[in-house]
């Protein structure tokens, strides 16, 4: 009889119970093309009484979370407890360091030490695996790591967080604020109480540093994504943008070559012919671009108990059946450090928004700002006024380095006749 894979599980929430209720549905099913059947045998979570939807009470509870990692039957540890270090971070390095296999939903922990549990798990001879990390059920990192493994990656780019783009759509659709539509996503559940690691970029960044390993065979580097969220969008810019023949979505895009290595999570003006204009509310999708497959592109749900129970299964299922293989596709000492790339030398369109005094000479000032610096405009607009009083000015730019741009921006810092801060987005290309 062939023995089951035994799961241990750390993290009882929405993805953890999500786990339990696939096995138990599709339980017979996945057994067969595991080729041997995948049985929980141990959980672990902050509190034993709280309702869950399922029966835990069949598993060995498991007081302390670290403590999965030898516990005397599990094959293989599962982590969604979360949180880039602190007792996820124990639990992996205990789990590797037994030399059992780790199966993790935790993109942060992974963008910050996912080069250190590469390098345990391939030497303790396990799998270290972290589908669930990017893009929810969307097979997007098996799809990097073997389906496009033959290909030289030249971009890899997307719309990661389903929270800002729920907002941009919702924003796009109704013509409502920023605040006002945050709001709604926090009473729908797709925004969290402190919603910063959302709309400030943070998660789509964790898992851009994730796909550039991956697509360039580069070590993890969290700390040279350049990350801007979209707190300061506002509706103006959304109709600014449809106007044009764009839409506005949160990017994040990851390139490498002779220049180093480019990683960046920003608001862009995505063109209505590109498919990235058309995926709307909580749902995720990457590009990758191969230089003999081409355009690859993928799009899911990038969240929620059930697309996420989906992805870890999956992993289960590899593990299972053998398939261990390097976590980033190559053997972690294959992977090369990163030079970041001078964003300044990159070339590109740009949209720029100033909230200006109704008043002679704010535009004078703001093309001899852009004259001065080098950057050459394409198109100017200029709005009525709101109910302050400002007035709305938009330039579109001709392609030209991004230095230049941020030279004219700094040119007009603490400008009397600016209302805030200049909003500056980038056209995708």
């Amino acid at each position: 009889m062939v023995e089951p894979l035994r799961v241990a599980i750390a993290g009882l929430g929405t993805v953890g119970a999500g786990v339990i209720r696939l096995i138990d549905a599709n339980g017979e099913l996945i057994a067969r093309r595991a080729g041997r059947p995948i049985e929980i045998v141990a959980v672990s979570a902050r509190d034993r009484a709280k309702d869950r939807g399922v029966d835990i009470a069949r598993f060995d509870w498991v007081d302390d979370f670290t403590a999965l990692a030898q516990h005397p039957r599990a094959d293989v540890v599962v982590e969604l407890v979360g949180g880039s270090d602190g007792p996820a971070l124990a639990l992996a390095r205990a789990t590797l360091k037994a030399g059992r296999s780790f199966v993790t939903a935790n993109k942060a922990m992974i963008a910050h030490h996912g080069l250190e549990l590469a390098q345990a798990a391939e030497a303790g001879d396990a799998a270290l695996k972290f589908e669930a990390a990017v893009a929810g059920g969307i097979p997007v990192i098996k799809g990097l790591r073997e389906g496009a493994a033959a290909n030289e990656i030249e971009r890899v780019y997307g719309i990661l967080n389903g929270t800002c783009n729920f907002i941009l759509s919702r924003m796009e659709a109704e013509g409502r604020d920023f605040a006002e539509v945050l709001a709604e996503a926090q009473a729908k559940g797709f925004a969290e109480a402190d919603p910063g690691f959302d709309i400030d970029g943070v998660d789509a960044a964790h898992k851009l540093s994730i796909l550039a390993s991956l697509a360039f065979g580069t070590q993890p580097a969290f700390a040279d994504v350049a990350a801007t969220g979209i707190r300061h969008v506002i509706a103006a810019d959304i109709a600014e943008a449809a106007a044009l023949g764009y839409r506005v979505r949160l990017v994040g895009i990851a390139e490498a070559d002779s220049h180093g290595l480019f990683q960046r999570v920003h608001p862009h003006l995505v063109p209505l012919d590109h498919p990235l204009a058309h995926v709307t509310g909580a749902t995720n999708a990457v590009v990758a671009e191969g230089n003999f497959v081409g355009r690859l592109f993928f799009q899911g749900a990038g969240a929620g108990d059930g697309p996420t129970a989906s992805a870890v299964v999956a992993d289960l299922i590899d593990i299972a059946r053998g398939e261990f293989g390097p976590p980033y596709a190559m053997p972690a000492a294959s992977l090369l450090a990163g030079t970041p790339a001078d964003t300044g030398e990159r070339r590109g369109r740009a949209y720029l928004r100033f909230m200006v005094e109704d008043k002679v000479g704010v535009l004078a000032e703001i093309a001899a700002a852009m004259r001065d610096a080098g950057v050459s405009i394409e198109s100017l607009m200029q709005r009525g006024a709101h109910a302050d009083g400002s007035v709305l000015v938009a330039i579109v730019t001709h392609e030209g380095p991004e230095r230049c741009v941020a030279q004219a921006l700094e040119k007009l810092r603490g400008s009397t006749s600016l209302v805030g801060q200049p909003m500056w987005m980038h056209i995708l290309q």
